[in-house]
């Protein structure tokens, strides 16, 4: 039996155009709508996945206010068994301070006689790029960790950890417990079913202090880069177009 925690962030939906609070120190998401990360989505498919291969169970868990329910509630439509929030305000805690609230949670949870084989977070946040919660959370609980991940298998209390890496696709083995941070695409999300929506509305989120004092981020500030310039040029019309399109075409290296 593999219990796995998936820890997922209320961001903003990027899918449109990318707009900044007043203060440029964080993404507005007030008129494009909130929802996890496809990195986390992901993650919690890998989770369901192995839970429902050895009758384990999936918690998921967010640090956040009363908002980020809507997140838990869709974790647990797709799968998810249990759901926990860190009642925080979320603005407030850099990574660190993520990372040490989480790792409280597990310790307080651990205390109360239920434990967590596998955590899994997404590779980073959709929101600010920070790339640090996952590696910082398994070096407090001293378990080992493997970045990247788009595919992750248990079997025979060790998990075998498929990653992108720079020089490519490398495969490792960790005994459990341990810590991964997912990538989108090695994995398809499911949709939730009517079923599981239903089941989301009625399961109740556990709430927990943040156990630690957030320092947070230190973040000056973001900045979103313009559209990189572009230029067109009209080759010409009908047949007069030919000769310029097969030098274009000469110039590029597709034709000799």
């Amino acid at each position: 039996m593999t219990d796995v925690l998936v820890c997922v962030k209320r961001v903003p939906d990027a899918s449109g155009e990318v707009v900044l609070t007043e203060a440029g120190d964080s993404v507005d998401g007030r008129y494009a709508g909130y929802t996890m990360s496809a990195h986390e989505e992901c993650a919690l498919e890998i989770a369901v996945g192995i839970a429902g291969e050895s009758d384990g169970e999936v918690t998921v868990l967010s640090l956040g206010e009363e908002d980020c329910v809507e997140q838990l509630r869709a974790a647990v439509a797709v799968g998810a068994h249990a759901a926990v929030r860190i009642d925080a305000l979320a603005d407030a805690f850099g990574p660190g301070d993520v990372a040490a609230a989480i790792a409280s949670a597990v310790r307080e949870k651990e205390a109360g006689g239920a434990s967590y084989d596998l955590v899994l977070l997404g590779n980073d946040a959709a929101d600010t790029g920070d790339h640090q919660v996952g590696i910082r959370l398994a070096h407090l609980l001293e378990r080992p960790v493997v970045a990247g991940a788009l595919t992750v298998t248990v079997a025979e209390g060790r998990a075998e950890v498929r990653a992108d890496t720079a020089t490519g696709t490398e495969v490792y083995e960790l005994p459990l417990p341990a810590v991964a941070t997912v990538l989108e695409g090695g994995v398809q999300p499911r949709y939730p079913s009517i079923s599981g929506r239903m089941r989301a509305k009625k399961t109740p989120i556990e709430v927990l202090e943040p156990g630690v004092e957030p320092r947070g981020n230190g973040r000056l500030g973001l900045r979103v880069l313009p559209p990189p310039d572009s230029q067109v040029e009209v080759l010409g019309q009908g047949e007069g177009a030919a000769a310029r399109l097969a030098q274009v075409l000469r110039e590029l290296g597709v034709v000799r």
